[in-house]
């Protein structure tokens, strides 16, 4: 059976600190009711394409390894190898983490926060070492090299260690042939969109990404994206993208 696309990448389903209009960041939160139905429905949309992966990668974030698990019930493909990696985690928003999105505009100013939001090499102030927010106080990065751990990223940050996780695993097995469903979150993923679709630096400010919409790949040889695309109506998808664009409109 020949997969249609080779890779596709899902953010998430809605979280309950994305409905709240909150910086998450590496905080651990959970899905809500909706965002459990964005995964399945995801799930869904990926079966009608006639996906079939073959393996798939996610975070170490929960609400990143729930929205695999049910979309992977969806199609009825629980049974493949799951790689969890914190490279795939989203970009740790350093001292914004837990605040309001539109309260942090009224504290900092819209071109501030813009700034920390979607420009491509400003992250914001970072915690303390002694903060809840730094992951060196987190057992589940016990075992990961204490100056690789953020206290705040950049989304050049980000790329810069979710892309040689890229190369050195997901890449491998792309190259035998398998197809790939990577789970991850909206800066985690665009910065491989970045790097896939050659997005300049000043251009990925503009590129948002919904959460629970599939976006596939077919790659050429250089495993760069030949083509890419949302799955599901365009319509849908766009309102999507627009909410994600309001978000510091919003108490």
């Amino acid at each position: 059976m020949v997969c249609p696309y080779q890779l596709v990448l899902l953010r998430h389903g809605e979280s309950e600190w994305n409905k709240l209009n909150l910086f998450t960041g590496w905080r651990d939160v959970r899905l809500t009711p909706q965002g459990e139905r964005e995964a399945r429905e995801a799930g869904d949309l990926m079966m009608q394409a006639g996906l079939h992966f073959d393996l798939a990668f996610t975070s170490l974030l929960s609400r990143a390894i729930k929205t695999l698990w049910i979309s992977l019930e969806a199609m009825d493909r629980m049974w493949i190898p799951v790689e969890k990696q914190w490279r795939l985690n989203e970009r740790h928003y350093g001292a914004l983490q837990g605040r309001n999105k539109a309260e942090a505009v009224q504290k900092f100013g819209e071109a501030q926060v813009k700034e920390w939001r979607r420009g491509y090499d400003t992250p914001p102030p970072p915690v303390d070492a002694d903060s809840v927010d730094y992951p060196g106080n987190d057992p589940r990065y016990a075992n990961i090299d204490p100056t690789d751990l953020p206290y705040s990223e950049s989304l050049k940050d980000v790329l810069a260690r979710v892309q040689p996780y890229w190369q050195g695993a997901i890449v491998p097995s792309l190259q035998d042939g398998k197809c790939v469903l990577i789970v991850a979150h909206g800066n985690s993923l665009r910065a491989l969109m970045k790097h896939l679709e050659g997005i300049g630096d000043d251009a990925i400010a503009g590129v948002d990404l919904p959460t629970g919409v599939p976006r596939a790949y077919r790659l050429d040889h250089n495993w760069k994206a030949a083509e890419a695309k949302f799955l599901g109506d365009p319509s849908a998808v766009q309102s999507r993208i627009e909410s994600v664009q309001k978000q510091t409109q919003r108490a």
